[in-house]
């Protein structure tokens, strides 16, 4: 009995190139958001940690640790936000629920992508003069890790409960009870033998 399926998930040979979009079963935009998710959070982490320590002399690195990695999600959330503005162009119906819970993931995501900017601005400002945030960045920093967990939350719902952009093999909504792997453009396996 086989107990990895790899193939599958690695293959492009079968998928439609959708440009920007990605490929068919496989969008450019959600590995995109998670960089920019995990970075918001560690970087506010970062500085609740150097600013509970700023007497310390590890602080700094603290500080310069959630600076970098704010940098990084930053500049990756302007990705994400260009690939997921592509998907709700082409991909979202008006006046459905999927729309509105789109633009509600997307004008929060905008707003974080905003504030982090921002933070990243006031952060450079004071790189090479401080140790640990001021209590600007560390506010900045707490908002745009809880708006970014909440505009997750929202891509997660189009994504988990109404299947948004959910592209399958074609025959299975979700998985196959065979031994035999299903390649995108494939047809159903046969069916296991009876035992």
């Amino acid at each position: 009995m086989r107990k990895f399926s790899v193939r599958p998930t690695l293959t492009i040979r079968g998928r439609t190139f959708k440009g920007l979009r990605g490929w068919s079963g496989k969008p450019t935009h959600p590995p995109l958001t998670d960089l920019p998710i995990t970075a918001y959070i560690f970087g506010a982490t970062f500085d609740i940690i150097a600013m509970l320590g700023r007497h310390e002399t590890w602080a700094g690195d603290f500080f310069r640790a959630g600076t970098f990695v704010f940098i990084g999600g930053a500049a990756v959330s302007v990705l994400a936000a260009l690939t997921g503005f592509w998907d709700w162009l082409r991909s979202t119906e008006k006046g459905t629920q999927a729309r509105r819970t789109a633009n509600t993931h997307a004008w929060t995501m905008i707003t974080v992508t905003v504030l982090a900017l921002i933070d990243v601005a006031l952060r450079l400002n004071v790189y090479h003069t401080r140790t640990y945030p001021t209590a600007a960045i560390l506010v900045l920093s707490i908002v745009v890790a809880a708006l970014v967990a909440v505009g997750a939350t929202f891509g997660g719902t189009l994504v988990f409960d109404y299947g948004f952009n959910v592209e399958t093999a074609t025959d299975s909504p979700v998985w196959h009870a065979s031994e035999t792997d299903v390649l995108p453009g494939d047809h159903t396996p046969p069916s296991p033998p009876e035992t």
